[in-house]
């Protein structure tokens, strides 16, 4: 996002009348756009509107270059403290034998102590579909393999050719 796209400086401010708020922080009042602008350029500052949504639009005397330069730091901290969750896929089959279902359950583990959510799937194929009810105990028996490390955010449900689950990592 471009900070200079979200605010009007000096000349582009074309409001007849303006409230004024000082580069102390104080109130000066509402009066033409004109002079708040002169008034800014004595103090060697900017006026920017802060608030053009109000009645008047509400602009501030101060330094632009150095707001812009703490805004896109913020917005720097700001993005390096969000974790981003991907949803992680495990496929499995509903003729899956122990071995292999202890390989996934191995990745799933690794996925869910990494901070994702898993999303567990199950496509039927042929005369399976008739029998979806094998592949939600599959998925029943996976998820109890985990050994209580995980939560169900969606019980597995077979919806179409599909059975899913959902999964994310459970509170210590």
């Amino acid at each position: 996002m471009v900070i200079k796209d979200l605010y009007q400086v000096n000349e582009a401010i074309r409001d007849k009348e303006v409230r004024v708020i000082g580069a102390d922080g104080n109130m000066v009042g509402v009066m033409s756009s004109f002079q708040a602008l002169r008034l800014a350029e004595e103090a060697d500052l900017d006026l920017v509107k802060i608030s053009p949504n109000a009645v008047p639009p509400v602009c501030k005397i101060m330094d632009y270059s150095k707001f812009k330069y703490e805004q896109a730091k913020r917005d720097k901290e700001n993005r390096k403290n969000q974790t981003q969750i991907e949803i992680k896929e495990i496929r499995l089959s509903m003729t899956i034998d122990v071995g292999d279902i202890a390989v996934k359950t191995k990745q799933c583990l690794k996925f869910l102590e990494a901070g994702n959510k898993v999303k567990v799937s199950i496509r039927m194929k042929g005369r399976e579909n008739a029998r979806s009810y094998q592949g939600v105990k599959v998925m029943q028996d996976f998820f109890e393999g985990l050994g209580g490390k995980a939560v169900q955010d969606k019980k597995p449900v077979a919806e179409g050719r599909m059975i899913t689950m959902m999964l994310s990592p459970a509170k210590a």
